[in-house]
Order: structure tokens, then sequence, then C-alpha cells
């Protein structure tokens, strides 16, 4: 759908159209930096500011229904009850629909094998409480009722519940144990990726070495904050991106699919019996694969 509206001076373009289209100040932001805004016929920027008189014009796609539906997908159920499932994700699988993804999904699995998910995240995230990107492998948990939801989300927000990750990255790692403090917010050079920034959200991730191995490093994080892209984008950061995570320059010599980041731990108490609840995965076969060929003393503890 196009609208075109005449402009009033002295007004951002971005706050300008939020109120006359009765969009959102970040949807908005997203048209313009997918050029589908333009001042007088040319693409501007979120902050030009607009004179009177100026045509703004605004191309907006219409929103397309979306639904989950179950399908019979193989998913890997560590643990469930009343309350919450466990699922330790492969690698490759998207964890709910959208756009890109409208099915084969974890959550469409998850409506033809569970009996129950939670209602607080809609008909598109059903039971989601937190995600883990597409090529990152792991443990994730997933609600069967709002109650618990409300639980489990509040453990992550605050930390109660932790989540641990194992990862290979390039280069020797010098320090052996840090944090990494450093905002990220949406590239503003390709909106598909994420980058740090100092106007971006904080972001807190912790590291430890866990072994050196020649180009490599095996590293074990754990997160203060839940960004999109946190460990991947940290890991760039400093200097040493995730091997296999070509998105954010890590190497991959070893011709991998994705990253070799895996949600190896996750930890919180029990929805309705406060129980502190532990989980582990295993890494990975093709991550082993990779050690063996390094000679990793990890190989096979995880």
């Amino acid at each position: 759908m196009r609208r075109e509206v005449r402009a009033t001076e002295g007004q951002r373009l971005d706050v300008f159209l939020s109120t006359e289209l009765g969009l959102t100040r970040s949807r908005v932001k997203n048209l313009i930096e997918d050029g589908r805004v333009t001042v007088n016929g040319k693409e501007v920027k979120a902050g030009y500011m607009l004179r009177n008189g100026e045509t703004v014009a605004a191309d907006i796609p219409e929103d397309k229904p979306l639904e989950a539906v179950a399908q019979d997908l193989p998913v890997n159920i560590v643990y469930q009850d009343e309350d919450f499932a466990v699922i330790d994700k492969e690698q490759g699988m998207v964890v709910h629909p959208a756009a890109g993804n409208r099915d084969g999904t974890l959550v469409n699995a998850l409506l033809a094998r569970l009996d129950n998910l939670s209602s607080i995240n809609g008909v598109v995230r059903p039971g989601i409480v937190h995600r883990l990107d597409k090529m990152t492998s792991g443990l994730l948990v997933v609600a069967k009722n709002d109650a618990a939801h409300k639980s489990l989300a509040a453990q992550i927000a605050s930390k109660e519940a932790e989540r641990r990750y194992i990862a290979l990255v390039d280069g020797n790692v010098r320090e052996d144990e840090g944090k990494i403090e450093a905002s990220i917010a949406r590239s503003r050079k390709d909106r598909k990726k994420m980058a740090v920034d100092s106007e971006g959200k904080k972001a807190v991730t912790l590291y430890r070495v866990l072994e050196r191995l020649g180009k490599y490093t095996l590293v074990e994080f754990s997160l203060k904050t839940g960004r999109t892209h946190q460990i991947r984008v940290h890991c760039k950061h400093i200097g040493h991106p995730v091997v296999g995570d070509e998105t954010y320059g890590g190497s991959n010599a070893f011709k991998l699919k994705g990253q070799l980041l895996h949600a190896y731990r996750l930890s919180f108490d029990h929805p309705t019996t406060g129980e502190r609840k532990v989980f582990d995965s295993p890494l990975p076969a093709y991550f082993t694969e990779v050690l063996k060929k390094l000679n990793s003393a990890y190989t096979n503890n995880k």
C-alpha cells in the first residue's frame, strides 16, 4: 500500500510518519532503512528534518496473517512435565515462524508433539520463553501453561535462570576469563545483522577459556543479558569470531554449515515446586569432529 502525505516544517521524518500513518517509530525506521520511504522522490535518513510542503511517500507492505500449524517434525524433547519441556534443538532449525520461515520450525514440531503450550506469545510463538539462533544448537525451555511461562520468563530476565554455551572461536584468546560489555543494536549497514553500537541496548557476556588449540580457542560463555546474536556479535567485537559464523566474520576451514556455538547447560527453578532443575547437552557430532581434528581434551566431555 502506497501513502503520500504533505509535510509540515520542522519535524523529523520518522516522527512525522509515525503520527501520520499510525505506526510505531521502529516500524517507520525499518521502512526508511529498507528504502520504502522517499521525500520529494529521494531516499533520506530517519532523522531528516522536513520542510513545509515536501511530499513524503511511503510504500507499506501488507501484513500477511501468520499462524503456526502442527507438523510432524523430528525434535529432541529431553524432559517434560505439566509445566514445561526442555528441548535440545538441532542446528538449522528456526525456533518459531516468521516472514522468511512460515513452517518447519520448532514451534510447528511442538504443536504436534506436546499436549499444551502457553498462550502468552500468541499463535505464532506459543510456549516460547527464549530463543536460539537458527544455526546455534542446544537447550531451550518452552512453557506449557501461562503460569509457568511467567515464572520462567521472570527467571531469565532476572538471571536466576542460567544459560551456558560452548564455542570454538578464531585466534588465541589471551585472558583466561573476562567480561565483554558492549551495547548491541541492529546494524546500520545491514538490517539482517546486529552490531556493537553505543546507542544500542546494554549487553554483557562472561567468558572462560577451556582450551587453547593452536589457531583456535574453546570458550565457555554465560549470558547476563539476552540480546539477539549476543555471543556472536561480542566475539566479533573482541576479534575472535565464532568458527563457522560467516555472518560475523568467522573462519570456515572445516566447511561447516553454521557456527560452532552450542547451548550446553540450562538451569532454573521449577515453576511449581521451586526445585532447581539442571539440564546438560552433549556437543553435537559435527562439533566434536572438529575438536578431534584439533586433538582437544574436550572431545567427549560435553
